[in-house]
């Protein structure tokens, strides 16, 4: 053996390895996915294309019933030295589409393989395949006439050459009442041109000698996607039919083809032939070469066996340019396959699966809301995002604008803090020096009023939320005539006194606003807290109709959790607008005390003596003769005292409980919070038909899970064939 020799040896077998790799992925059915190097044999039903098989294969086609053009059919021809004589195994590869119990029936029938056929043989297997693929047996059975489903002949022997042809339905343009349907022509036409659309596959058109090329619509078809050739080998069939005129015309249209990969003419066995099983294909064809004017031709351009030499050397030359990228496009197929599949996050058909999805929902929301109440946001990107998430200071904020709205603008009119006229003249406030904020917060002249919300409000809960209403700021003066005119209607027979009752009367009313103000803050924080949650569901769950379904479920029990933090307030506001006035606290005398010195202090300071060794002094008989009060005026003003004592503390002591306890305590950190009703413990009471109502899949998503199962199945095994 010559090194020439060996050198063509191995590059063949190099050749047959990858041939048979690309036929694993074919039977893989990865061909569904991805472009493969192939020969696709194409022509309208009359064009001789089951001769031209014939011919390649040396098998006999069923002609009369037609049940080897209803779907594709994937002829392999392999070399095996080990084998003594030809054989031939069949098998189907199911459609993509293919539900799993089909599939397993197909490939129960594929694995009975078949060592020979006879003519006999062949029609009864086609008629199984036939069969077995749900296809027409007879006419008006309500059966399809053509299938996705693809039959592969595997044809081994040690004289076979290694090649890979398909054959797909021919189209027609014509319906067969009771044997297809207008519907079947536009069918077969786009399985066929699905086929030849593949830019890796070799287009083997097959068209009639006797017919002008030009009225054939495989050719239009094939320009179409083809236009320079480079991946069309034309097949001229029926060059015994040639009018004796056309024959010289059709021999040069052959010989002088310069663009793509030409023309070869074959010589079938005509039908009267066709009858006699020891005429010789081969040699018949032989015998028509020889005569004129074909005998012009070159032989690579004539007869079955150029036909094979040129399909293979074609074959081999697309696997060997397409291999290289055929495995990285499995591979970035199989890849692309399992992403989309994990896009679609965990299976959810069965209901433990349903539950221990629902539970890994739970579990992120928990651990987001932790985050959220202790301020952690650096410990997720998302709070960057998303401000709705940051619930803590979201509250907060909320309190600080709450407790600084009813200080300056919860009272109806502001206390007296200047006591220098001690003439009915007040400024706008409610604080004294001892608190640090004696000045005036706001200015009549910029706002006229204030709103009871803050924060815009939810459809889902409008028929609960206080509506947002109008506050109208405090009087700046006229508080001591306003006491004065609730304690002439409401006197009796005191005598230097007033009645028990008048505090309550007129810390009722100087605290009017308190309940828009605090009903308004707490329709706030519900707000802010369903927000929360709202958008923890969707962080946690990107299932938008999942989310609303959960959001759904709890709404009622959601709306209770609101409904007591509502009905919490209502009772403060009760206790302090409607119940009687107490207080243990020992600033209320502190606040009287001042409130007394300071007027005491502002009436004896135009008696004030500068004395330098004693400072600043008063006579004890100016003390003493100082302008006299009538029994009115110090009433009025010993009321204000006590009122603006009082108030001073009730209203610090109903900030904290409200805040306490209607909004942090019913509906922030609480042991029975809103955030705490979507738990482990809500999803094990959930009946099976609520889990697969907000939980199951989809059925569109089902049927994507399947399908990227059985791709990614699919391609993970041709991936391992390339290896």
């Amino acid at each position: 053996m010559t090194l020439q020799e060996t050198s063509s040896d191995s590059q063949a077998l190099a050749d047959s390895l990858l041939l048979e790799k690309i036929d694993k992925l074919f039977a893989c059915n990865v061909g569904q996915y991805i472009g493969l190097p192939q020969i696709v044999v194409v022509g309208d039903q009359s064009s001789g294309k089951s001769s031209v098989l014939e011919g390649l294969t040396r098998l006999s086609f069923p002609r009369d019933s037609g049940l080897c053009t209803r779907f594709a059919t994937q002829i392999v021809f392999r070399r095996d030295l080990i084998l003594t004589q030809r054989q031939i195994s069949v098998s189907i590869i199911p459609a993509s589409d293919t539900d799993a119990a089909a599939k397993e029936e197909l490939a129960r029938w594929s694995s009975s393989g078949i060592a020979t056929l006879s003519d006999e043989g062949f029609s009864q297997m086609m008629t199984e395949v036939h069969q077995i693929m749900g296809l027409s047996v007879s006419n008006g059975d309500g059966l399809p006439t053509f299938s996705n489903h693809v039959l592969q002949l595997e044809i081994r022997g040690p004289q076979e050459n290694h090649l890979s042809v398909i054959d797909v339905p021919g189209i027609f343009s014509a319906h067969k009442p009771g044997l297809t349907t207008k519907e079947d022509i536009v069918l077969v036409r786009e399985m066929v041109l699905r086929y030849m659309k593949n830019e890796r596959s070799i287009m083997l058109t097959v068209v009639p000698a006797n017919v002008d090329d030009a009225t054939q619509v495989i050719i239009e078809m094939a320009r179409e996607l083809d236009p320079e050739g480079e991946r069309t080998l034309q097949v001229l069939t029926k060059p015994d039919l040639v009018d004796e005129g056309a024959k010289d015309k059709v021999v040069e249209m052959v010989e002088n083809a310069t663009n793509g990969l030409g023309w070869i003419v074959l010589r079938n066995l005509g039908q009267a032939q066709l009858s006699h099983a020891d005429i010789d294909r081969d040699r018949q064809e032989e015998v028509f070469y020889q005569t004129s004017p074909w005998n012009r031709l070159r032989v690579e351009n004539f007869g079955v066996k150029a036909l094979r030499s040129r399909l293979r050397e074609v074959l081999t030359a697309s696997v060997r340019r397409a291999f290289p990228s055929v495995r990285a496009e499995v591979i970035k197929k199989l890849n692309q396959a399992k992403a989309d599949l994990k896009s679609l996050g965990k299976e959810r058909e069965t209901p433990e699966q349903q539950r221990g999805f629902l539970l890994d929902i739970i579990s992120d929301f928990q651990e987001l809301t932790q985050l959220a109440l202790t301020t952690n946001y650096g410990a997720r990107d998302v709070f960057e995002k998303k401000e709705s998430l940051r619930l803590a200071t979201s509250v907060i904020n909320r309190n600080i604008t709450f407790a600084d709205e009813i200080l300056t603008k919860g009272h109806r009119f502001s206390f007296q803090t200047n006591y220098k006229d001690d003439n009915r003249t007040e400024s706008p406030t409610i604080s004294d020096e001892e608190d640090g904020s004696d000045r005036d917060r706001y200015s009549s002249n910029e706002e006229q009023c204030v709103l009871s919300r803050n924060t815009d409000s939810c459809e889902d809960l409008q028929e609960i939320l206080h509506e947002n209403v109008e506050i109208q700021l405090p009087s700046a003066k006229g508080v001591l005539d306003w006491i004065q005119a609730q304690h002439h209607q409401s006197r009796g027979f005191e005598v230097g006194t007033f009645s028990s009752s008048l505090i309550a009367t007129l810390m009722k009313k100087q605290s009017m606003k308190w309940s828009a103000l605090s009903m308004g803050y707490i329709s706030d924080i519900i707000v802010i807290v369903h927000r929360f949650i709202q958008e923890n569901l969707r962080t946690a769950c990107d299932d938008s109709r999942l989310c609303s379904s959960i959001i759904s479920l709890l709404m009622d029990s959601l709306m209770d959790k609101y409904r007591q933090a509502l009905s919490k307030a209502e009772f403060l506001l009760r206790i302090e607008l409607e119940g009687t006035p107490m207080t243990m606290n020992h600033y209320l005398n502190d606040n009287m005390q001042i409130c007394r010195q300071k007027r005491m202090r502002s009436a004896m300071s135009k008696h004030v003596i500068e004395y330098s060794n004693h400072g600043k002094c008063v006579r004890l008989s100016d003390i003493i003769q100082q302008t006299p009060m009538n029994n009115t005026d110090h009433t009025v003003k010993d009321l204000h005292d006590i009122l603006h004592a009082y108030y001073k503390v009730a209203l610090k002591r109903f900030i904290d409980n409200i805040c306490m306890q209607a909004a942090d305590y019913h509906l922030v950190t609480g042991p029975e919070a809103p955030m705490k009703l979507f738990s482990p413990a809500w999803v094990s009471s959930l009946p099976e038909d609520k889990l697969e109502e907000i939980a199951g899949e989809e059925k569109s998503t089902r049927r994507r899970r399947r399908q990227l199962r059985k791709q990614i199945e699919e391609l993970e095994a041709g991936r391992k064939g390339l290896i």
